[in-house]
C-alpha cells in the first residue's frame, strides 16, 4: 500500500500520547537510577565531579566525546578556523585556484600534527593507489585498496606501520588511524572513477586534492570522487537562496545539541550504566529498553554533530557533502540503518547497488550484503564484537527481502489486496515494530557489549515476557506509525514541490 495512507486524527493523538508516556516513564527510571548510583565504586572511572551546585557528577564513560571537547577541542578550533580563512580569502580572490590552497592547507596541518614520516607514509599508499588506477582494471581497485586498507587494520602489518611514527601524544592513534583509514577509501573511490573514465585517467594532483581536505581528512565523511572534483572545479561560485541563513542555523543547532549532550550526561548515565551488569539487571524491563534505545540516540547525536560541524565547513566552502545520518529514532527498516553517511554512500555505490542491482533478486541481495558488511568489518577493524555485529546486521538487511517476497505470495498478496489501505498499513506497522528492535538490539552489539545485549535481549523476550514484551512491542508500533505519518506528510510535501517545478 502507498505511502500516503492516512489515519484518523483521533488514532495519531493517541499512538502520540502512549508514546510520550512511555518515553517519560522509562526516561524517570533511567533518572532515578543514575541518581542512585551516582557514588558507586563501580563508577568511578566513568563519573567524574560535575555541577556542584546541582549536586551532580557528570557520565564521562564516552571517550571520543571527551577528547573532541576537552584535549582536542583547541586543536579543531584552530585549524578549521584557519582553513575557512584561508579558504575564504582564495574564494573571493582566486577561485579557480581555491582547491590547490585546501590542499596545501591540508597537508601543512598534517605535517605540523602528524609529522614527516605519516605524511610519506599517506603518500605512499596514494602512490600505490594511483599507480593501480592507471591500469583502468576495477578488479584491480578493489583488490589494492582492501589490501591497503588491512595494512592499517589488521596485525601485524598496522603496528609496523605506526612504529614508524615517533613521538606521542594523546590522539596519535585516533589521528594515525582516522586519517589512514578515510585516505584508502577516497583513494579507492579516485582509483574506480578513474578507471570507469572513458578518456585519460585523472592526474595524481586531483587525487592530492582530494585527499587532503583537511575538514574530511581525519574523521571523514567520505565524499565520493566525482562528486567532491566536480564542486571543486566549479570556478563561478554562487550561494544559493538563504543558504548563508541555514548555515548559520545549522551552526547553532550543532552548539545547541552539544549543550543539551552536556546537560543530559549531568542527569542520565546511560553510557556507564551498562558497565556494571549487576546493577543494570536491577532496573525495570521498560528503564532497561530505555536505556538500549538511548545508546543509540547518543551515538546518532554524536554522529550528526561530528558531521554537522564538519559539513558546516564544506559548506562554506561551496561544497555539498553526504548528509548527516538519519535519526534512529526515525529507522524501522535495515537498509536505512548507518551512523556514517559518507561511508553509506561510497559503500552503496562501489560495492552493494554494484553487486545487488535492483535488489530484487534473492540470491544478488544476498551477495552483495555479505560484500558490503565484509569490506564494512575490515573498514571497522576486524575483531570477535565486529564480527557478530556484522553477521547479525547482513541477516536483518536479507530478512527484510525475505519476508517481503514472503508476503508477496498467494493468498497474501490478495488478501492485503482486499484490506482497505489503513488496515494495510496497521498491519505492515506491527511487523516494522518488530524490525525497530531488531535493529536497536543488533546495534547495541557495538556500542555497548555483547553481554549488555544478551541481558536486554533476555530480559525483553524471555523473562519479560507476555506482559513487557507486548506492551513495549506496542508502544513501538505507535512510534512506528507517527514515523509513518511523518513520511507521509514529506512525500506529500515532495509532490508538490515537483509539480510547482514542472509547472
Amino acid at each position: 500500500m502507498g505511502v500516503k495512507t492516512m489515519l484518523p486524527s483521533y488514532e495519531l493523538g493517541f499512538y502520540a500520547l502512549a508514546v510520550t508516556s512511555a518515553v517519560v516513564y522509562s526516561s524517570s527510571g533511567i533518572f532515578e537510577a543514575s541518581r542512585d548510583s551516582m557514588n558507586r565504586k563501580a563508577f568511578r572511572d566513568g563519573i567524574k565531579p560535575g555541577w556542584h551546585y546541582f549536586g551532580r557528577k557528570m557520565d564521562m564513560a564516552d571517550f571520543e566525546w571527551m577528547m573532541w571537547f576537552t584535549s582536542f577541542r583547541n586543536v579543531i578550533i584552530f585549524a578549521l578556523s584557519g582553513h575557512v580563512l584561508f579558504g575564504k580569502i582564495c574564494s573571493m580572490t582566486v577561485p579557480q585556484h581555491r582547491a590547490v590552497v585546501y590542499m596545501l592547507y591540508g597537508v601543512l596541518a598534517v605535517l605540523s600534527s602528524m609529522g614527516l614520516v605519516y605524511l610519506m607514509i599517506i603518500l605512499s599508499h596514494c602512490l600505490v593507489l594511483y599507480s593501480v588506477a592507471v591500469a583502468k582494471q576495477k578488479w584491480l581497485c578493489y583488490v589494492a585498496g582492501l589490501c591497503c586498507l588491512a595494512s592499517f587494520k589488521v596485525e601485524p602489518f598496522s603496528s609496523w606501520q605506526s612504529g614508524f611514527v615517533t613521538g606521542a601524544f594523546d590522539l596519535q592513534d585516533i589521528l594515525f588511524y582516522g586519517g589512514s583509514s578515510f585516505t584508502i577509501m577516497r583513494c579507492m573511490s579516485f582509483a574506480l572513477e578513474s578507471s570507469e573514465r572513458k578518456e585519460g585517467i585523472y592526474s595524481i594532483f586531483d587525487l592530492l586534492k582530494y585527499n587532503f581536505y583537511l575538514p574530511f581528512f581525519f574523521f571523514g565523511p567520505v565524499m565520493t570522487f566525482d562528486q567532491f572534483h566536480a564542486q571543486v572545479s566549479t570556478r563561478e561560485l554562487r550561494r544559493k537562496d538563504d543558504e548563508m541563513r541555514n548555515i548559520r542555523v545549522h551552526a547553532l543547532l550543532h552548539v545547541g545539541a552539544i549543550i543539551a549532550v552536556d546537560i543530559f550526561f549531568h542527569f542520565f548515565y546511560i553510557l556507564t550504566l551498562p558497565s556494571d551488569l549487576k546493577f543494570v539487571n536491577r532496573l525495570s524491563d521498560w528503564s532497561l529498553a530505555g536505556l538500549a534505545y538511548s545508546n543509540l540516540v547518543y551515538d546518532w547525536v554524536k554522529a550528526a554533530v561530528m558531521f554537522g560541524v564538519i559539513n558546516t565547513i564544506a559548506r562554506l566552502d561551496h561544497l555539498d557533502p553526504p548528509q548527516p545520518p538519519k535519526c534512529i529514532t526515525m529507522l524501522y527498516v535495515f537498509a536505512e540503518t548507518h551512523f556514517d553517511r559518507g561511508i553509506n554512500d561510497w559503500l552503496c555505490k562501489y560495492v552493494y547497488d554494484h553487486i545487488g542491482e535492483n535488489h530484487d533478486n534473492i540470491m544478488k541481495e544476498l551477495m552483495a550484503t555479505i560484500a558490503t558488511f565484509a569490506v564494512t568489518t575490515l573498514w571497522l577493524g576486524p575483531c570477535e564484537i565486529v564480527y557478530i555485529w556484522s553477521v547479525f546486521n547482513c541477516f536483518g538487511l536479507n530478512f527484510e527481502l525475505w519476508v517481503q517476497k514472503f508476503f508477496q505470495q498467494e493468498p497474501f498478496a490478495k488478501l492485503e489486496a482486499k484490506m482497505s489501505a489503513a488496515m494495510s498499513r496497521r498491519i505492515r506497522a506491527v511487523f516494522g515494530a518488530a524490525n525497530f528492535w531488531a535493529i536497536v538490539l543488533y546495534n547495541i552489539l557495538a556500542l555497548n557489549s555483547l553481554e549488555f545485549a544478551l541481558l536486554v535481549t533476555k530480559r525483553l523476550l524471555l523473562t519479560g515476557f507476555p506482559v513487557s514484551t507486548l506492551s513495549i512491542w506496542f508502544i513501538t508500533y505507535c512510534g512506528v506509525q507517527l514515523i509513518k505519518e511523518r513520511e507521509r506528510i514529506l512525500a506529500i510535501e515532495e509532490e508538490k514541490c515537483d509539480k510547482a517545478k514542472v509547472e
